[in-house]
């Protein structure tokens, strides 16, 4: 690992005890897979979606596929949140209480942490239920310094990873990185192999191709706002997305047990759009 990457994992140890082999690879066991797919249609999830309208391929190899209604598994969702020096003090007063917005949404199971960056990556709580926490850990951040927006979608991911749980990283960023010590392509080799899904609000028109190449690998979305008056109500509209997508699994036959698989996700459906990770790594 390089001095770096070091630097990085010293930043976040105490807080989320990420090991260097979990920041290479997340893998799906052989046994099922699970998958988080969004469907829309003119802009609108699709409901009432069964088992057959899906068709799933696992390298190219039709699959025996199994819904899972949302409502069974929990949600954790992560905000990261960027706190660097050009979010001025309305765009703070907008921002927290989007983040407030989120944490209100929560159900009864559902679990949140809350990451913030600048020049450096801070997580304030860990997964936690504990709504009274997040929201004291919320309001005492503060904007300063430069953004690490790759090095805190890293820690970001790695947080949002649960075998329990559905992993939903909410990540705002009002600028394109200008101070992350990990490599962008390091960070995005993550997010291919991911099974959380990210969505990004971005603020202003700066930002550089890495926030859509990001959300496009994790199965999430990037949505854009001119100005922060607008982030509580998208933030909003990311829960209630991610809410609505269908989560499907099934046990791979008929291809190889390990190494990175490629999926496929469509729909019996016309006119619909399907957003879905790319592929998964299994364990040997």
């Amino acid at each position: 690992m390089s001095v770096r990457h070091a630097a990085v994992l010293t930043a976040l140890v105490a807080a989320t005890c990420v090991t260097v082999d979990a920041l290479q690879t997340f893998t799906s066991g052989v046994d099922a897979v699970r998958v988080d797919v969004l469907v829309t249609a003119d802009g609108q999830p699709v409901k009432g979606l069964r088992a057959g309208d899906f068709d799933i391929r696992d390298n190219g190899v039709p699959q025996r596929v199994e819904l899972v209604s949302f409502e069974e598994i929990p949600l954790s969702v992560v905000l990261a949140l960027d706190m660097s020096g050009s979010v001025s003090q309305d765009g703070l007063e907008h921002l927290t209480r989007a983040g407030q917005a989120i944490l209100e949404g929560l159900e009864k199971d559902d679990r949140a942490a809350l990451i913030t960056f600048s020049h450096l990556v801070v997580q304030r709580s860990g997964l936690s239920n504990d709504l009274g926490r997040l929201r004291a850990a919320l309001s005492a951040a503060k904007p300063a310094g430069a953004t690490s927006l790759i090095d805190a979608s890293q820690a970001a991911m790695i947080v949002a990873e649960s075998t329990n749980s559905r992993g939903l990283v909410v990540l705002f960023s009002d600028g394109v990185d200008t101070s992350s010590w990990l490599s962008r392509d390091l960070v995005l080799a993550t997010a291919r192999r991911s099974e959380a899904v990210v969505y990004s609000v971005a603020v202003g028109r700066t930002h550089d191709d890495f926030l859509d190449t990001l959300t496009e690998l994790t199965g999430g979305r990037l949505l854009r706002a001119e100005t922060t008056t607008a982030v509580r109500s998208l933030f909003l509209q990311v829960l209630q997305e991610f809410r609505h997508r269908y989560v499907v699994s099934y046990s791979p036959r008929g291809v190889e047990r390990g190494g990175w698989h490629r999926l496929q996700v469509r729909v019996h459906r016309r006119n619909t759009v399907v957003r879905a990770r790319p592929g998964y790594v299994a364990g040997r």
